[in-house]
């Protein structure tokens, strides 16, 4: 049967976080924001996959917050054949993460509903409707997707007399991420701080008043963030061996 009650606890609004300057990924970044980097054999920038997916799980109207080189991703939005409808804003001053994703929101078609956010380096792919059911059922105010990295180095496993019995290439960490993908609810954009990080803020308070959920993704689904020119090779290895690309 049919939930009633799904449709208006699934967001249909999101913000893209796409100012960064992506320092770790030059020279790709030298004349063009983080996002706006393609990954190789694709032929499209992360956000437009990001933009893709966001409008496959329901999606219609993105906020985008540009910074760094902001004309680049503007010009590709406005020639581009989007699945939705987006906006960029660009803060008049720096006002660090946490003001700039409140300077976003207040851009949102609908503040009284809730709403998604996501960093705009995030390749993944799974159900937000998933996400926001879980964020709905826990009445949080906000709910972090969580995910386990695979680590950058080779592991060792060993006996208990100190022998070495295995090799593990690029091991899952024990530890669940911050995977940069959010859900709100229409409340959490007021407890944003004007200038500073919503992180050392207004996560930890709601943390401490239980009103902060976390998601961890679903087995198999996949997450990577695009922090280096290694990240691109390996995402675009990655995808080709996706099902159904």
């Amino acid at each position: 049967m049919t939930d009633p009650h799904a449709a208006s606890r699934h967001p249909v609004q999101a913000v893209v976080l796409a100012g960064g300057q992506g320092s770790r990924l030059r020279p790709y970044t030298d004349d063009r924001p983080k996002p706006m980097v393609e990954i190789p054999g694709t032929g499209t920038p992360i956000i437009g996959h990001q933009l893709a997916w966001l409008a496959a799980e329901g999606v219609t109207d993105v906020v985008i917050s540009c910074g760094h080189l902001a004309e680049v991703l503007q010009d590709w939005l406005a020639a581009a054949d989007l699945p939705l409808s987006a906006t960029t804003v660009v803060e008049p001053e720096p006002l660090g993460r946490g003001g700039g994703l409140r300077y976003a929101a207040a851009h949102l078609p609908h503040p009284d509903r809730p709403w998604y956010a996501t960093n705009g380096d995030i390749w993944t792919r799974f159900s937000l409707r998933d996400m926001a059911d879980f964020h709905a059922e826990r009445d949080a105010v906000a709910t972090l997707a969580l995910a386990r990295p695979r680590l950058p180095w080779g592991a060792v496993q060993t006996d208990g007399f100190g022998h070495i019995t295995d090799f593990i290439e690029a091991p899952p960490s024990t530890f669940e991420i911050n995977a940069g993908v959010y859900v709100f609810s229409s409340a959490f954009a007021a407890m944003l701080p004007e200038r500073g990080d919503h992180e050392r803020t207004t996560f930890p308070r709601l943390a401490r008043e239980r009103r902060l959920a976390g998601f961890p993704l679903p087995q198999g689904s996949y997450w990577r963030a695009i922090d280096t020119a290694k990240d691109l090779t390996e995402a675009a290895r990655e995808l080709a061996a996706l099902p159904g690309r």
